[in-house]
């Protein structure tokens, strides 16, 4: 009986032993899973969390509040209505509705305030806070609305300003334009007050006007071909001084230079007194009047023939020109024969074999003796080229949808510069250049092959002709250009002031009127008279 009751008791024992390490287990695993609920991290889409994450960089920085961002916020709603309201205030001002223009001012520095309030405490807004200001901005926004105020309104008003200040922009430009030119034409009075009393002295001094005592003395040496000759066609006297000056100045022998020089009959006598009593370091000067040339008329020089005909004088010297033309296009002064007397210089010195020719705006700062030296090569113009940028090459200055231009010139041809030329004037006259200038300039009677200056006449008369010149001879840009490199002007043998800003002129550029005013003399008691400085 024992014993059967001990193998009875023996299995039970069993089963309980069981049953307790089944629950242990159990409580293991909700143990576990409580514990691992509570520390792991809720997963989170990696976007959101990435967004998550640039919202909280960028609201510490901007100082917004999650308030602010929250599409729900009632503190949002009221910037956002006041957004639009500003919007609103700026058309009704336009539509010159001022009395609504100033309610929804009003009702903006409302909200504002009920802002700034809200962002000095630590508490939201709430709705019974913000219930009237929305409710008030509500009905001023619905208001405009119902005044047209509305997106598409607001895109033709603001298309339509658009449009307006287009309009402005481009006639200030104009007048900018027509201003400056205006200004860079202009005689200061200065300049004039000098050529006034120059020209009194000339006609009061018989000594200065007798041809015994200036031309005839030195016509010998304005023909010899052993001296440095340089030229320069000019109505401007001090500009022509400088140019004198700063060669004379500059040069190793003075004495064996001689300067041509051509004006117009106004500017004559004050030429000639003022380089008569003033010596240049021993220079020799000779003025003459281009107006005394008999062979420069109508029937030879098709410039002459062009300026006697009234559609061209019209177009040049009319007082309301054709808008579709710009106004530098018009200036009378292209079609100055000063300006292109430089296409007729074997005419006007028959007896020289070289000569420099040299533009009154520039400076001459080093000797210029070695341009005479220089072998052009068989060509007859010696000139430095600017075809280190696409826009001086001859696209920029011809016509070529022009079938005449387009078969005779390559348009990605390098330009050169006017003002400081070494002319060979025995191959020029053997290759008969005022010849093919004609033949350019009879064409151009409609202006269909360029529109203005001397640079593109120029360009297709020494086509071919042309040796280039080491950049150092001349520097360009110093009457336009800001930003000249400063190496350049240093190292420049002559520094030109092409351009408007002239530096006898007030709008010439400051940081480059020292190069010029110290070859002026200001010490002159002409110059002091007349206030010129």
């Amino acid at each position: 009986m024992r014993r059967r009751t001990a193998e009875f008791r023996r299995p039970a024992k069993r089963r309980l032993s069981r049953g307790f390490w089944i629950v242990l287990f159990g409580l293991v695993i909700v143990l576990f899973i409580v514990i691992f609920s509570h520390e792991r991290k809720p997963e989170v889409n990696p976007l959101l969390s990435q967004q998550a994450r640039r919202q909280a960089s960028i609201i510490p920085g901007l100082n917004i509040t999650e308030e602010m961002v929250d599409p729900y916020s009632l503190t949002r709603q009221l910037g956002d209505q006041i957004s639009l309201a500003k919007a609103f205030v700026v058309i009704a001002k336009e539509s010159n509705n001022l009395q609504f223009a100033w309610e929804l001012s009003a009702q903006i520095r409302n909200s504002q305030i009920l802002l700034s309030n809200v962002a000095t405490r630590s508490s939201p807004l709430t709705a019974s806070e913000a219930e009237t200001s929305i409710r008030d901005m509500s009905l001023l926004i619905h208001q405009a609305k119902q005044l047209h105020y509305d997106s598409a309104t607001v895109i033709m008003k603001l298309k339509a300003q658009i449009s307006a200040l287009e309009e402005r922009v481009n006639s200030a430009s104009v007048q900018s334009t027509t201003f400056g030119q205006l200004a860079a034409e202009a005689i200061p009075k200065s300049l004039y007050c000098l050529g006034t009393k120059l020209t009194i002295e000339w006609f009061k001094n018989s000594n200065s006007r007798n041809p015994s005592f200036s031309e005839k003395r030195l016509a010998s040496k304005l023909r010899d071909n052993s001296l440095y000759h340089f030229c320069v066609f000019s109505d401007n006297l001090l500009a022509a001084s400088v140019v004198v000056n700063s060669t004379a100045l500059n040069a190793n022998r003075p004495d064996l230079i001689v300067f041509h020089l051509v004006t117009d009959g106004v500017n004559l006598p004050a030429m000639k007194a003022w380089f008569s009593m003033n010596r240049f370091k021993g220079i020799t000067v000779e003025v003459q009047n281009i107006e005394d040339f008999s062979w420069l008329n109508a029937s030879y020089a098709p410039v002459l023939k062009q300026l006697q005909d009234s559609e061209t004088q019209s177009y040049y010297f009319s007082g309301t020109p054709d808008s579709k033309s710009p106004i530098k296009f018009r200036n009378p002064k292209y079609l100055s024969m000063l300006n292109h007397l430089r296409f007729y210089i074997p005419e006007v010195y028959p007896f020289l074999k070289k000569l420099v020719f040299l533009d009154d705006d520039v400076v001459v700062q080093k000797d210029l003796s070695p341009l005479f030296s220089l072998d052009l090569h068989g060509n007859v113009n010696g000139a430095v080229e600017t075809c280190l940028e696409t826009f001086h090459r001859y696209h920029k200055y011809l016509n070529f949808s022009h079938p005449l231009i387009r078969a005779h010139f390559d348009p990605d041809a390098c330009g050169w510069a006017f003002g400081m030329n070494v002319f060979d004037l025995v191959e020029w006259r053997e290759r008969n250049v005022t010849g093919i200038y004609h033949y350019w300039q009879e064409r151009n009677v409609d202006r269909t092959l360029w529109k203005l200056g001397t640079l593109p006449p120029g360009l297709l008369t020494f086509y071919g002709l042309t040796e280039p010149l080491d950049p150092r001879w001349h520097v360009l840009g110093l009457g336009y250009d800001p930003n000249v490199d400063p190496k350049a002007i240093e190292n420049g043998a002559v520094v030109h002031y092409n351009g408007n800003m002239k530096p006898w002129l007030k709008i010439g550029m400051s940081k480059y009127k020292g190069l010029w005013e110290k070859y002026v003399g200001y010490s002159h008691p002409l110059l002091q008279q007349c206030n010129v400085h």
